[in-house]
């Protein structure tokens, strides 16, 4: 059973979203050196079914950065770094001349952690301030092997999980070198629906939201 969001749930979400980056492009300028936006274009709910396949599909082609979320909820975010991104990054942040490969060096690794480190940490730190929940971030890491497995404590049977999935773009003050950066955002059914219920029943905008 598929739990569902409508448009203005929707939008309250996405602007959570919104406010989180803003002030993880501030920190993320520091480290980088230079002028940051963060935007975030596209804001889907991906079944259930079709998780395991979107994860194995960008595990192909990006290096995976992860950091749990624990408290209040439960859930992951996975960052995807593509071998374009990796190149720019390490040129702007590192001062590092290297091709757009998938492999790390330990200074590469440690800055992909730092960078999930910083968004992944305002996002939370949003989603804490605005839901009151008491809620943080684990420490990021760069799992191996499939993925997959690192669904497995949100996602025990297969209609257990309803992720929201969205991307990120990345915007250095050189206009010609921006490259998406995807952001997989996951909660446990149990997380997703206390979410929507706090955003539900929540006086946000002057009144409060009926359930869908």
């Amino acid at each position: 059973m598929s739990v569902l969001m409508n448009e203005l749930e929707r939008d309250i979400i996405r602007e959570i979203l919104n406010i989180g980056l803003a002030r993880a492009a501030d920190s993320f300028a520091v480290i980088a050196q230079e002028r940051v936006m963060l935007e975030v274009p596209n804001l889907d709910l991906l079944p259930s079914t079709d998780i395991i396949g979107r994860v194995r599909d960008y595990q192909a082609r990006y290096v995976a950065i992860q950091s749990d979320i624990r408290g209040d909820f439960n859930g992951s975010t996975f960052m995807f770094f593509s071998g374009q991104h990796i190149q720019r990054l390490s040129k702007v942040c590192l001062r590092m001349q290297v091709t757009d490969s998938l492999k790390l060096d330990e200074l590469q690794e440690s800055l992909l952690l730092e960078i999930s480190n910083i968004i992944t940490g305002a996002l939370v730190t949003q989603l804490a301030n605005i839901l009151k929940a008491s809620i943080y971030g684990a420490p990021p890491q760069a799992p191996t092997g499939d993925l997959s497995a690192a669904l497995h404590s949100l996602m025990p049977d297969p209609d257990t999980l309803q992720p929201l999935i969205f991307s990120v773009i990345t915007q250095f003050s050189d206009k010609n070198n921006s490259v998406e950066l995807p952001l997989m955002l996951f909660f446990d059914r149990a997380t997703f629906e206390k979410i929507l219920e706090i955003i539900r029943t929540y006086d946000f905008l002057g009144k409060t939201q009926s359930a869908a």
